[in-house]
């Protein structure tokens, strides 16, 4: 008769599939874990008014915008006998707007890259304008990551579902990268008018490096990556299912502090531009303010001085403690200057090359930002245009 094992309750002998728990073995342990991911997908899609199955995890921000825009390129290429053509703006983040350029590199992809206006913001109307009859696509974020400024999404999809009630078409598709937004605004994908729409736990306090498509049931999409049948068949390999877990009980506490954290960092905002302008900065120095001052999320402010180059703007305020950025982090690794402040400078007929040498400063704020940090800064950066004032002829 077989002793019962006193040292465990179980013995895990299936390593091969996976040091931890592994969501698709059938055993107790991996059903468990299964139910664990299924759980947190529940949770997703609650936060963002879906179904469970509509929800994918991904490994982050850039995966999911690759698999929403070369997903669908590739499944109209599997199926139809025609050159797709897909719609984005000209301050995308760049996993959307590279995306874009590699697509029509390699000839898969006709594209259409909409200019913003002067405020950082696309017109709805002109990217009704650019649909053609083999447009598949338009993919426009939710909320930029350099300037702050939010996107008239409910305005460019009722714009795409007017020509498609039109032009009796189911496309083009409407997908949003909201990894900026998730912490201050509504995702709810049918308030937005979305068919597809990007996350990151990146940007999410405790949520873990994963990421999330939502697709809705509808929407056909092709598989980047091949591999085996997890997320749907579309993101093959083993859930990191620790993270989805810090992901969906993170996203959870957002939403339950969302309107509260939303209004203290508009009144930090607030508080930091006053600073600004009644410092002796803008006595002294032309100073811009980035992007729309009204439309733009509550925790970003983006300032260009004119002749002071960002980058160095950013190192000499790192030398006092002070963390902030000059582009894109994705961006980081590349000399020219932030794309997003060139679009913006180009429209009021200064030079793109003082557009690429000036950049803009980031400053964003989050849950642990004080009053005592923003005085700081401001007094910090007036010590640092003081000395840089000799160097440039400001």
């Amino acid at each position: 008769m077989l002793k019962s094992n006193k040292k465990a309750n179980k013995i895990y002998l299936d390593y091969a599939a996976s040091a931890e728990a592994n969501p698709s073995s059938v055993h107790s342990i991996g059903l468990e874990a299964k139910r664990k991911l299924q759980n947190s997908r529940r949770e997703v899609a609650d936060v963002l008014g879906s179904r469970i199955e509509e929800i994918i995890f991904t490994s982050g921000g850039t995966e999911s915008n690759n698999l929403a825009i070369q997903g669908v390129i590739l499944a109209i290429l599997e199926e139809k006998n025609f050159l797709p053509h897909i719609i984005t703006t000209n301050i995308e983040h760049p996993s959307v707007l590279k995306t874009f350029r590699l697509l029509a590199k390699r000839k898969l992809a006709q594209i259409s890259i909409v200019a913003v206006e002067l405020n950082g913001i696309v017109d709805p109307k002109k990217i009704k304008k650019e649909i053609k009859k083999n447009t598949v696509l338009v993919s426009v974020m939710y909320a930029n990551n350099e300037i702050g400024t939010i996107q008239p999404i409910g305005g460019i999809a009722k714009e795409i579902r007017c020509y498609k009630k039109i032009t009796k078409n189911i496309f083009p598709l409407f997908h949003t990268d909201a990894v900026q937004a998730v912490n201050y605004l509504d995702i709810n994908v049918e308030k937005l008018g979305v068919d597809l729409l990007s996350l990151s736990g990146s940007k999410i306090e405790g949520a873990g490096r994963v990421g999330v498509l939502y697709k809705r049931k509808s929407v056909k999409l092709a598989s980047i990556f091949g591999g085996g049948g997890q997320e749907l068949g579309l993101r093959p390999g083993t859930e990191n299912l620790p993270e989805i877990v810090k992901f969906s009980s993170a996203l959870k506490v957002m939403q339950k502090i969302k309107e509260k954290e939303t209004k203290r960092l508009n009144t930090l905002c607030g508080y930091f531009l006053n600073k600004l302008f009644h410092s002796n900065i803008l006595t002294n120095y032309r100073m811009i303010i980035n992007g729309d001052l009204q439309n733009r999320l509550p925790n970003i402010v983006n300032i260009t001085f004119p002749k002071i180059p960002s980058d160095l703007l950013v190192i000499e305020l790192s030398a006092k403690g002070i963390m902030a950025s000059s582009k894109s982090a994705c961006e980081s690794s590349r000399a020219e200057g932030s794309y997003v402040i060139k679009a913006l400078r180009g429209k009021i007929g200064l030079p793109a090359e003082a557009g690429a040498e000036e950049g803009g400063v980031r400053f964003s704020m989050g849950r642990k930002t004080t009053k005592s940090d923003l005085d700081y800064t401001v007094k910090a950066l007036v010590e640092i245009l003081q000395k840089l004032k000799k160097w440039y002829n400001v």
